[in-house]
């Protein structure tokens, strides 16, 4: 029994001298050794930061004096990283000279030279591994750079190598510039947030250079950013003017007599060809799309005209525009006069004279011819035209003196289901007709005014909400002014 206390004696002193910590003299000390129970990055780790502070966490606190840049080492193949090493606690970091190296394998150790406050060291050299993230770069463009005859209605599209930080591609990482203009559009991801659309708020203008610019403030979804900005840039092909077409009347989405066409903002968009009688100069606001002309357009007032812009000299207008002008207007006169309550009366069968006492809002009326007293206002609500499944059905509504549409909200016109065509929607109006003077609202039909038409008001200059007319804007003898008004000729 004596015997095997004395073995057991000796076994427990064992233990104890084996479990202390050697100290630089070869001295050991009973005790916890020191250990690296953490670092940041983790072993192994990757897509790690460009800029990361690189920290080491121990079990206990440590002598502050053992640890430095010679017994916390970060290299990159074997070449010393320069940092500054730092300690508090339990954690040393190492913060970098410089950034890290894109997509590198870092190694870090932390040397036995370190010890803990009672001078026990590391046992073994601990050494972990990282690889740093890979710098986005673009990949893929549509169109691509310096492409020719690119679409008027094109989406632009960018793709980068990796997935993107979706809030770092915006209005101001990525921009669309004709010169020094900014185009408005509408910034969209993928599901994988690799590519990114840009949808032009308004149609690109043709024949016309547009530079893209993707800036370093683009970031992927660690927050390593472009190392440089990337721009391209394409040009938009020359539309083919198509035939203005007089014998209706109706050849031009937009005519402002021999007084002009004026807009204000820039998300004015004519689907259609606009003139006037009158000198090019007095057209402003606006590019024309089939040749890049424009006539005295701001940083504020830009809108766009697809097919084309007729008036007379000086330059960009022309004789033999003027000449097209004339045509067309002659043809809308005799229009004017054709749907006129002497040269179309409704015979005064009820309900189609004068409904509502002059106030549409509201109503649903069938195909027919509607005449006011005086006015015509669609103020109360929507006015709703029921085709009765013809989609051939017309309207005519005769106002021997204006048209109001909306007031201090927008009002619409629209087809009851759907079915029905703008071209067969006529308003005939003795003076001037205001559409939608507060903004927005979709108007339908034909609008040939005696005296001028206005749509939306110059309040409306930089707001993005626009006023829509599926049809025309016809003035005979006085201008046409619109704000932020898209209208889509049928």
């Amino acid at each position: 029994m004596k015997t095997k206390k004395i073995l057991s004696a000796i076994l427990m002193l064992f233990i104890v001298l084996n479990s202390g910590c050697a100290k630089d003299d070869f001295v050991e000390t009973v005790g916890v050794c020191p250990i690296v129970v953490s670092t940041n990055p983790e072993n192994g780790a990757i897509n790690v930061p460009l800029n990361q502070i690189i920290s080491v966490t121990f079990n206990e606190e440590m002598n502050p004096e053992t640890i430095d840049e010679s017994s916390i080492l970060i290299t990159a193949a074997g070449v010393p990283v320069i940092g500054t090493v730092n300690y508090s606690g339990t954690t040393a970091t190492f913060t970098l000279a410089s950034r890290l190296a894109a997509n590198t394998v870092y190694t870090g150790r932390v040397k036995t030279s370190v010890k803990d406050k009672a001078g026990n060291a590391l046992q073994t050299d601990y050494v972990w591994t990282f690889k740093t993230d890979v710098v986005p770069v673009v990949t893929l463009t549509d169109p691509f750079s310096d492409a020719t005859n690119v679409p008027l209605n094109k989406v632009i599209s960018v793709t980068f190598n990796v997935p993107m930080n979706l809030l770092t591609l915006n209005a101001t990482t990525f921009t669309v510039r004709q010169g020094a203009i900014e185009i408005l559009g509408r910034i969209s991801p993928n599901s994988a947030g690799t590519t990114f659309t840009f949808t032009p708020v308004v149609p690109l203008a043709g024949n016309t250079l547009y530079t893209v610019t993707i800036t370093t403030g683009a970031q992927n979804t660690v927050g390593t950013a472009l190392a440089s900005n990337y721009s391209w840039s394409f040009r938009t092909l020359i539309p083919i003017i198509p035939p203005i077409v007089t014998t209706t009347g109706l050849g031009f989405g937009v005519f402002g007599g021999n007084a002009g066409i004026t807009n204000q903002g820039l998300f004015t968009l004519v689907n259609g060809s606009i003139g006037t009688t009158a000198a090019a100069s007095l057209i402003t606001g606006f590019t024309d799309g089939t040749n890049g002309d424009t006539y005295t357009i701001t940083p504020l007032n830009n809108g766009l005209v697809t097919n084309g812009i007729f008036a007379d000299a000086p330059a960009p207008g022309s004789a033999s525009k003027a000449a097209t002008a004339l045509a067309g207007l002659n043809a809308a006169r005799d229009l004017y006069l054709s749907i006129s309550p002497a040269q179309m009366p409704n015979l005064g069968v009820a309900p189609y004279v004068n409904p509502g006492a002059g106030e549409l809002g509201g109503l649903t009326l069938d195909p027919g011819i509607y005449t006011a007293s005086s006015s015509f206002k669609i103020t109360n609500g929507d006015l709703v035209l029921d085709a009765k499944g013809n989609p051939n059905a017309k309207w005519y509504f005769q106002a021997p003196s204006s048209l109001t549409v909306g007031s201090t909200v927008p009002r619409s016109v629209r087809f009851l289901n759907g079915v029905g065509n703008p071209n067969n929607v006529y308003w005939y109006v003795g003076t001037a007709a205001v559409i939608n003077y507060a903004g927005g609202g979709v108007m339908t039909g034909n609008i040939i005014a005696n005296s001028g038409v206005t749509l939306s008001s110059p309040a409306n200059s930089t707001n993005p909400l626009v006023t829509i007319l599926n049809g025309r804007a016809i003035s005979l003898v006085a201008s046409v002014t619109m704000v932020n008004t898209v209208i889509n000729v049928p």
